[in-house]
């Protein structure tokens, strides 16, 4: 787990951001490339490698999700792309609400309203379930809880998908 090494961190899904930033920061200073200015070029090589690993380690780590995302690529386990089956009856309504209001019929308006705060409300109850295996799987090491992340990661990103969809559809229609 290339990242949390770079920052000396324990790899685990709960982290204290306030640690990770000053961990990053440390680690910034130590390895900046003005400090290898006269070194080799090799070592110079190295401080920039250090220094891109460290920007990308910190902002992979510091967001839960994207550390999950992380954390799991790391241990062989991917995310799909796959509509939730639970999803299908309200992604289906949502596509012919988008439909009708790329039509030109603005009366789909409070339908996709209501469709997209039903999402965002759905995937702030994923962020609560994300954080509740993030603990059981930091204070167990069950490698199974991995699969609840998984599926949990899955669903949220699909959810997001269609929040950004929505937002997108509204905010372009609105300006037109």
């Amino acid at each position: 787990m290339q990242y949390y090494e770079a920052l000396g961190l324990e790899p685990k899904l709960m982290l204290d951001l306030e640690d990770l930033k000053v961990r990053f920061y440390d680690r910034c200073r130590q390895w900046h490339p003005d400090r290898f200015s006269r070194a080799g070029a090799e070592e110079q090589q190295q401080a920039l490698d250090m220094t891109a690993l460290l920007n990308d380690a910190f902002r992979t780590l510091r967001d839960p999700v994207t550390r999950a995302e992380y954390f799991l690529k790391e241990r062989g386990r991917s995310l799909s792309n796959d509509a939730p089956p639970e999803l299908l009856e309200e992604v289906f309504e949502l596509n012919m609400a988008l439909e009708e209001l790329h039509g030109g019929d603005d009366s789909a308006r409070p339908q996709l309203v209501t469709a997209q705060e039903r999402f965002q409300a759905m995937r702030a109850k994923i962020d609560e379930e994300l954080t509740g295996f993030f603990a059981k799987f930091d204070a167990s090491g069950d490698d199974s809880v991995l699969d609840g992340i998984r599926a949990a990661l899955n669903r949220r990103r699909y959810v997001s998908n269609l929040v950004r969809e929505v937002d997108k559809e509204l905010n372009v229609h609105v300006s037109n």
